[in-house]
């Protein structure tokens, strides 16, 4: 079952529909591990008209493969040198390839098809909250950036998240507190990213999709949604 949520009060922006304009789009979010990645690529196999928008790896065209190698290297060199090697303005400068890659990836999507986009600014900001980085002028640049029609949460608990993560052998130093990952610390980092996500979206029309056994249930949800909201 989803659960739809709006702050009160609320106003509404309708989506534009000039010429050149922003089309409308949808952003599908979550804390890590909560199968976003696998929900896409569900969608992207089976819904061939629609338009995936994410930094993952599989979803990049060929002429991004940039975006890829630099999100390598924000893991493999700037997380773990951070404070020592590199300052957190140097990530956070980092970490805005992404996304800028994706609001110009919205950007440049046409046509009438559904846009759904992975994550967009939402998550990277709350991250780097978490970090000690509570307040930077490219957050309020990015707050400024075209919003989506809804925002699709999917939930998951600490405990499926921690097994999914291989109990903390596949977590990078932004999916936990502390400097190894420890179940407790990678479980109070996800609970208060969700908080601070569920935050940055407050604005705007939520539904939360609660964990589910398969991903194909997911993706009929999501596909639910986003038909409701087209009409």
């Amino acid at each position: 079952m989803t659960q739809d949520a709006t702050a009160p009060g609320t106003p509404q922006r309708p989506p534009s529909t000039e010429p050149g304009a922003t089309p409308p789009f949808f952003v599908l979010l979550g804390p890590d591990y909560a199968g976003k990645s696998s929900v896409l690529a569900e969608l992207a196999d089976r819904e061939t008209a629609w338009r995936i928008v994410s930094a993952d790896d599989e979803f990049l065209e060929p002429g991004h493969s940039l975006i890829a190698r630099l999100r390598r290297d924000l893991v493999g060199d700037v997380l773990r040198g951070l404070h020592r090697d590199y300052s957190p303005d140097f990530m956070v400068t980092v970490l805005q390839t992404a996304v800028l890659h994706l609001r110009d990836s919205i950007e440049r999507s046409a046509g009438k098809a559904p846009v759904l986009v992975d994550s967009y600014y939402y998550k990277i900001l709350a991250k780097c909250r978490l970090t000690g980085i509570d307040e930077h002028p490219m957050f309020d640049w990015w707050r400024t950036f075209p919003q989506p029609r809804r925002v699709i949460f999917l939930d998951v608990s600490a405990e499926t998240a921690w097994r999914r993560c291989g109990s903390g052998s596949q977590a990078n130093p932004l999916e936990y507190y502390g400097d190894q990952p420890q179940q407790a610390f990678f479980a109070s980092f996800q609970s208060d990213l969700r908080k601070v996500m569920r935050e940055e979206v407050r604005h705007l029309p939520v539904t939360v999709i609660k964990e589910r056994d398969r991903v194909t249930r997911t993706a009929q949800e999501i596909r639910e949604v986003i038909a409701r909201e087209l009409g």
